[in-house]
């Protein structure tokens, strides 16, 4: 994930997810290797960024950058379709509210991802002090980002994925010959995981939930694949 920073006194660059889950699994399983999540900082770099943190008193400024955009647009397209929606959008960030919190359905965002608007982004506004990682959290909740796990005596890695992703995109994640060769993908809960000896005794317990390629995950599934390529 990349977030933008703008106002912030916070050092660009990469930045350690502390996962509370990732530290317990890691004390239970005690790996070889350990795979923790980095979030990319970036600065005022806002159309590469997945989420942008701003300090309040520089809200305004990057919602200016929108409405521009947006009158820009209105002034040259005068025939377009789009310019209720465009239209609605200005008024709303002259309401100095980012586009993130306006009522958008999935339609009205793909339209508007190519007017290149920064506010469309998740937007954490930070007061006082910014502390990263209340920062990367919220960064996580706004984009609708969640992490499963693989624990094994070899590695425990943190995975990203959006909620509601399929263990066939989870696959994916791990490595291109798991989702190419994807047969079955074994799930357990964080918590059956954490009460249990290892994976096999969660399946000996009964634990274990075996899903097909469109079958979900959720937030802090260990994961396993079986594959045949």
């Amino acid at each position: 994930m990349k977030i933008s920073i703008s106002g912030l006194d916070i050092e660009p660059g990469k930045v350690k997810h502390e996962d509370p889950r990732l530290s317990q699994l890691v004390d239970k399983v005690q790996p070889k290797k350990v795979s923790p999540y980095y979030v990319e900082i970036m600065e005022d770099e806002f159309v590469q960024a997945d989420a942008i943190a701003v300090a309040e008193d520089k809200l305004l400024d990057l919602l200016i950058h929108d409405m521009e955009k947006c009158e820009t647009w209105l002034q040259r397209n005068p025939e377009s379709a789009d310019r209720e929606l465009i239209g609605k959008c200005l008024e709303w960030l002259e309401q100095e509210k980012p586009l993130s919190q306006y009522p958008l359905d999935d339609t009205q965002k793909e339209t508007l991802r190519s007017f290149g608007l920064a506010s469309l982004k998740p937007i954490i506004v930070i007061t006082g002090e910014p502390d990263i990682q209340d920062i990367i959290g919220r960064a996580f909740q706004g984009t609708q980002t969640i992490f499963f796990y693989t624990a094994g005596p070899k590695e425990v890695h943190a995975w990203d994925v959006k909620e509601n992703d399929t263990l066939l995109t989870c696959a994916g994640k791990i490595h291109t010959d798991l989702a190419r060769g994807f047969i079955k993908g074994d799930v357990v809960s964080f918590d059956d995981f954490m009460a249990c000896h290892n994976f096999n005794d969660c399946k000996k317990q009964g634990l274990v939930r075996v899903g097909d390629k469109e079958d979900t995950i959720s937030s802090g599934d260990i994961l396993e694949i079986r594959f045949n390529v």
